[in-house]
């Protein structure tokens, strides 16, 4: 106590103002009471205090980030605060000038590009200068088409892609963000695509679980590269909230320096493709807002105008959607209710649905449309919305597919998958047919084992007939695939051919009527065998086999009918990934062969092991990251773990000129890195539920998340009379190798998502970049995409551009 007092008075002293000493015994009154000791109520030991000093610095470190898309995160909120400091009557004002034309707004953009290419922030220097970047676009001097740089396909129609250097990325990277922060909490619940805690798997979850009963569906494709009606409409949305004449005026320079590849229906978004460009995912989702918002008002009235609906919801009438009702012109009442047929309004009361739900889903620019109701409603909100694309979007929108039935034998395409319903039967149900093939399976057994029996005592039939056949007469005849070289535990010793047995079987045959029977076991079981056992024998196998053909006929029409309603089968919706697309990509880029089977990949065997093993990971892991909410994922599981393990080997074994065994007992340890099912498995259920949760991000993750496997051939090693440096934006390292870059195909719209590549511009084939071995790593197992290449940072020798492996324009 001694001690303690003299350390209080020490402090005491060191805190000499009155306010100091309330602070601290302010402070210490947060902790125990020491002893029960009146003196001593508020007071801590020293080894306490530092204690919590250290637990305080473990929860500053905590809060620091720690992955790269957590900083990613971070950067961004740092923007955010920027941005709304602008926020003024209702819109933003000057972002262009006070946000983005600032250097510290560079810099976090520049940042954010760097963790993009998987590079560490502190380890690197950047390769611009912000302060004169951020004066350039103060003054309104900075050069757009300066800033680009575009490659081509050879060849007389030659198709040319634009794309931004460093400097005019960084620039994009922070419209970008800046544009996210003011759009991102006005878009649309229906719109999934680009936006936090929204994604690919939260869309096919919608689908599945929100979307209930649907009668019809359909999908819209939308095509149109966007000229510039498209954009005059995107600048007037963006003024509704930006009041910043210069941001607009820079991206349209960026439009007319082509740089900026905003097209509808072109290609399919999220494979992290060159031509898609950073800013595309939010300006398309600002400029599909508006049709967004023209759902909200169908949905409104024609779930406004059925009798039903206010029933299905609460059992109460709604008075907004009585007024809503009230101020419906009568023109589209009678339209929608009474104009098609009244055949449509009957065909729902007699399903037992009086009402009308419209249900809508969209990712970027693929849209899904389902609707609870009859067939005449489901056609005339398609023709609405195909009007309001047309007349008010100036888009070109098409359904390829038309109204189909949601219960239909075929389903529908959307997002790369086929969306199917099912019959999903309750447990009762299930357990009725589980009997009823137990049953089936017993009934087969005996009748397995009656057919054998029978077979075995015609063949003893048989032989015990030709035992008298002489050697000599048949020897020239031999045929040892025939019935009677296969009894010849009953024939004589030497006994090699069925001569006699052929010619008898054959007058046999013609006197007992037999010559329709599939096979001669068959013709000694029912002609031979049957006939000579007991009649009484027969009509009981018989009796047996009837009997459960009865049983099995009717047990389950009879065993449903005593079940409770609830025990009804229930419809649900499945979502089927494309495997016998799959299997053709797995084809294409070499995994297997013409018949299914696993073959070595050619282009990669001049790469190293471990980079070839990468790439058969990165497969693996981006087709079961993407179809783990399918139902058919099992299937696909099997397909692709044991085609790309197999194919690995092989590729290993024609790379060493080693049997197979020997390369899997080389390589065990790293053949472990492609997952195997039971290891993915494991993988899944042990990952915490709160893990990686800003790298399953898809706005922070766009392009990387779902970019696609890219074949990359070596080309040639780099060596001191030809140097090169990785064309990874931010990586100052040097490029061990050159690698051609092999487009393996040109998709249409809409692509199949299946962890390749897809339509990748053509003027990219046969392009030459320099990797380093780390970004090789990364761009095989999907850490980052196409977009973080420089495809325009070819530098060999004294920094000349070869033209031939570049093709710039």
């Amino acid at each position: 106590m001694r001690q303690l007092l003299s350390w209080k008075e020490k402090e005491d002293a060191f805190l000499s103002t009155p306010d100091e000493r309330k602070i601290a015994h302010a402070m210490y009154s947060a902790f125990p009471v020491l002893n029960n000791v009146a003196d001593d109520i508020g007071k801590v030991t020293l080894a306490q205090d530092l204690a919590s000093i250290i637990d305080e610095s473990s929860i500053l470190e905590e809060r620091k980030p720690r992955g790269r898309m957590e900083l990613k995160r971070f950067l961004e909120l740092r923007i955010k605060k920027r941005v709304k400091k602008q926020y003024v009557d209702g819109k933003f004002h000057f972002l262009m000038e006070n946000v983005i034309a600032n250097p510290e707004t560079l810099e976090d953009a520049y940042g954010c590009i760097i963790l993009n290419s998987n590079i560490d922030i502190s380890m690197t220097k950047p390769n611009m200068s912000f302060a004169s970047t951020a004066k350039e676009l103060h003054s309104g001097s900075f050069d757009v088409k300066a800033n680009t740089y575009s490659v081509s396909t050879r060849g007389v129609q030659k198709e040319v892609l634009v794309l931004p250097n460093l400097k005019l990325r960084a620039v994009q990277e922070a419209i970008r963000i800046v544009l996210e922060v003011v759009y991102r909490p006005h878009f649309s619940k229906i719109s999934h695509g680009c936006r936090s805690g929204r994604s690919h798997s939260t869309a096919l979850k919608y689908i599945c679980k929100e979307i209930s009963n649907p009668d019809w569906w359909f999908t819209l494709h939308l095509n149109k590269k966007m000229d510039a009606s498209n954009f005059a409409q995107l600048v007037s949305i963006m003024e509704e909230k930006i009041e910043d004449p210069y941001l607009c005026t820079f991206i349209l320079g960026m439009f007319e320096a082509h740089v900026l590849n905003l097209e509808f229906g072109g290609f399919p978004k999220g494979h992290g493709l060159p031509q898609e460009g950073i800013l595309s995912p939010i300006l398309i989702n600002i400029y599909l807002d508006l049709f967004d918002r023209e759902f909200f008002k169908l949905s409104m009235k024609y779930e406004a105008l059925s009798s039903g609906s206010d029933a299905h919801q609460s059992g109460s009438p709604s008075t907004l959607r009585r007024w809503f009702q009230r101020q419906m012109k009568a023109s589209e009442v009678k339209d929608i209710i009474n104009g098609k047929s009244e055949a449509s309004e009957a065909k729902n009361t007699v399903n037992g649905k009086s009402d009308i739900r419209v249900y809508c889903c969209r990712i970027m620019d693929e849209i899904l449309c389902a609707v609870s109701g009859s067939e005449d409603i489901a056609t005339n909100l398609m023709h609405e919305i195909i009007s309001y694309m047309q007349n008010t979007l100036h888009l070109e929108a098409n359904s390829p597919s038309g109204v189909l039935p949601c219960n239909g034998p075929h389903g529908i395409r959307f997002l790369g998958l086929l969306i199917t319903r099912r019959v999903k039967e309750s447990p009762a149900v299930r357990a009725v047919h589980k009997l009823k093939d137990k049953v089936k399976l017993f009934a087969l057994q005996k009748e397995t084992a009656w057919n054998a029996g029978t077979i075995r005592i015609g063949q003893k039939w048989l032989a015990h007939g030709l035992k008298k056949v002489k050697e000599s007469e048949i020897r020239n005849l031999a045929d040892r695939s025939s019935v009677l070289s296969q009894i010849s535990c009953y024939r004589k010793a030497g006994m090699e051919t069925d001569h006699w047995y052929k010619l008898l079987l054959k007058i046999w045959m013609q006197n007992v009527n037999a010559k329709s029977a599939e096979s001669e076991e068959i013709i000694l079981s029912s002609y031979v065998a049957e006939p000579s056992l007991p009649k009484e024998l027969i009509d009981s196998f018989c009796e047996f086999q009837k009997r459960v053909d009865e049983y099995v006929a009717s047990e389950t029409a009879s065993t449903l009918a005593l079940l409770p309603e609830s025990s009804t089968p229930v419809i649900t919706t499945e979502i089927n990934a494309p495997v016998h697309v799959i299997e053709k990509h797995l084809l294409r880029y070499e995994v297997t062969n013409s018949r299914g089977y696993a073959r070595s990949a050619t282009a990669l065997i001049l790469q190293d092991s471990d980079k070839i093993i990468d790439w058969f990971s990165g497969i693996v892991r981006r087709c079961l990251r993407w179809f783990s909410e399918c139902s058919n994922f099992n299937e696909l599981k099997l397909i692709v773990c044991d085609h790309a393990r197999k194919s690995c080997i092989r590729t290993l074994a024609s790379k060493y000129r080693m049997h197979e065994d020997e390369v899997e007992k080389r390589f065990d340890a790293d053949l472990g890195r492609i997952p195997s099912t039971q290891e993915w498995d494991q993988d899944v259920a042990n990952e915490p539920s709160d893990s990686h949760v800003f790298e399953n991000d898809e706005a922070l993750m766009y392009g990387i998340l779902h970019s696609g496997t890219c074949l990359l051939s070596l080309a040639r090693i780099t060596s001191q009379s030809r140097p090169c440096n990785c064309f990874v934006m931010g990586c100052s390292s040097s490029a061990r190798s050159v690698y051609t870059l092999n487009v393996m195909e040109r998709q249409k719209f809409p692509g199949w998502k299946t962890g390749f590549s897809g339509c990748i511009h053509p003027s990219l084939n046969k392009r030459r970049v320099g990797l380093c071995d780390e970004h090789l790593s990364d761009l095989y197992l999907g850490r980052i995409s196409l977009q973080a290449i420089e495809f325009g940072a070819w530098k060999v020798g004294f920094q000349r551009i070869d033209r031939d492996n570049i093709g710039e324009e």
